[in-house]
């Protein structure tokens, strides 16, 4: 097996789709811009959807499923979210095909089945879900409703790169429902909250809660509540958004309530969602030069076993050795695979297992049985040890806790490393040049100098910072007086 990656300082584009490949994570379908997610990286989505779906139904979320297609005079109900999204629609304008009469075993598009109304394939569902609303809701005691939706959506994409960007991708979607403007942005940040939990305490990936600038809020939205991340050379990733849509869908669909005083007024409104991108962002925040990083939290395999023999009869000795620490590994709840091909020499499952991620890989030879000892190795420091067999169950779990814990750290330290503060625009130009990361830099609040900042420097906005200080300035690049800073960054 070749597992020879570029080096991530060569080039660092290619690293990252070298080893999306190599990995076996995922890889380019027949059809432009989409994806194959294999069996390992889909098991990586697995892992993140329990976390996250129990996440959601703790707080009182319930899972629904809604249609992939949406009329188009649904879609474009509300004028900004169909205006954000009209460029990224893959459209069906008829329902069936039948036979090429010029060209034997081909097939046509029927001329004579052109649908009525074409229909959207969802690039986001609020609205099909707010015209489904309109019938569930018709009292306060019908709110607040809180629907979580796993689906897939497509938004055409030109330039697609495996999880970050692809024209068809996994995600799932909240979109909820109140009875005022209060509960409505409680409910946002809420959801920001738990994205940043999850992101922080699972992914061991550090990010920077904060709000969108009215140019980077999503189609529709009066607040957009994000996540930043920062990813290993420098550039920042949105990780997750929850939005307070106000009441324009509600608007739009007319979802009205009955309220205690028995007055008509339309509901408030929320959605959020992340999708197959945090697999993106795992990747660049924890990965080396020899392959995937995986936090514990997350991995597939959390523990592999790679017996050392020389025949059969070692092979047989080993492996009801073996069984036992399987056991008293999966009593503890940990994910152990024990690695028995005889199709492979150990340095190659050594090789694969590193390529993997798999946080903690268990060698285990004759001399071992012998003595009561086994080797455990560790991905993340790419360190060995010689440890007693004994206990070894309590010792894994522990292991398992420092590697989660150590791969926060060494994230959050680059990122705190990679976060700058300027007060001129020459000097923030320096920064996004040369260091990369967040820049810290004082914004006149208008959306000319951020599109002017952004034409001249590709950086963006990522977000206003919810523990920004008020602090008086001067723009960067216009000047003018600021009150707070914000996080500029090239992002993905």
């Amino acid at each position: 097996m070749s597992t020879k990656l570029t080096k991530r300082s060569e080039d660092y584009s290619k690293w990252y789709n070298e080893l999306v490949v190599k990995a076996n994570l995922a890889e380019n379908s027949a059809v432009r811009g989409c994806m194959v997610i294999k069996p390992y990286g889909y098991a990586i989505w697995e892992n993140m959807q329990k976390v996250l779906d129990e996440m959601f139904k703790e707080t009182g979320h319930e899972n629904a499923y809604f249609p992939l297609l949406v009329p188009k005079s649904l879609f474009e109900a509300e004028e900004k979210n169909a205006e954000g999204f009209a460029k990224e629609c893959a459209v069906v304008t008829h329902y069936r095909l039948k036979n090429d009469p010029n060209n034997d075993g081909k097939l046509i598009v029927d001329p004579d089945a052109k649908l009525e109304e074409e229909l959207v394939v969802r690039p986001t569902s609020e609205a099909i879900i707010w015209s489904t609303y309109k019938g569930w809701i018709q009292s306060y005691r019908d709110l607040p409703l809180l629907i979580n939706q796993w689906a897939n959506v497509v938004r055409w994409e030109m330039r697609t790169r495996l999880f970050l960007r692809t024209a068809e991708f996994l995600w799932q979607e909240g979109h909820t429902a109140h009875a005022t403007k209060t509960e409505a942005i409680e409910e946002a940040t809420r959801m920001q909250e738990v994205y940043a939990d999850f992101a922080e305490n699972f992914m061991a990936m550090p990010v920077i809660k904060g709000v969108k600038t009215e140019s980077e809020r999503f189609a529709g939205a009066l607040d957009t509540y994000t996540i930043e991340a920062l990813m290993q050379d420098g550039k920042a990733l949105q990780a997750g958004t929850s939005h307070f849509l106000g009441k324009n869908f509600a608007e739009a669909f007319d979802v009205k309530f009955t309220n205690k005083e028995g007055k008509k007024e339309h509901v408030w409104a929320t959605s959020w969602g992340v999708s197959t991108r945090l697999i993106g962002g795992l990747i660049m925040t924890h990965s080396d030069d020899l392959g995937l990083v995986l936090p514990p939290k997350l991995a597939p395999i959390q523990v592999v076993i790679v017996p050392i023999y020389r025949n059969e009869e070692q092979l047989h000795a080993i492996s009801e050795k073996v069984t036992g620490i399987v056991k008293l590994l999966k009593d503890k709840g940990v994910s152990v695979k024990f690695d028995s091909r005889t199709t492979h020499k150990p340095g190659w499952k050594f090789a694969e297992y590193e390529l993997k991620g798999v946080p903690l890989r268990i060698a285990i030879g004759p001399r071992d049985l012998e003595k009561g000892t086994l080797e455990l190795a560790r991905r993340d420091t790419l360190t060995k040890e010689s440890v007693s067999q004994e206990g070894i169950e309590d010792k894994i779990v522990t292991l398992l806790e420092e590697i989660q814990v150590n791969l926060f750290k060494r994230a959050k330290d680059y990122r705190d490393e990679h976060i700058t503060k300027v007060e001129s625009f020459d000097e923030f130009k320096k920064v996004i040049d040369n260091k990369g990361g967040f820049v810290l830099a004082h914004w006149d609040g208008t959306e000319e100098t951020e599109n002017k900042i952004k034409e001249l420097t590709k950086a963006t906005i990522r977000c206003i910072a919810l523990n920004a200080k008020e602090e008086a300035g001067i723009c960067v690049y216009s000047g003018k007086p600021s009150s707070k800073r914000v996080l500029f960054a090239k992002a993905y």
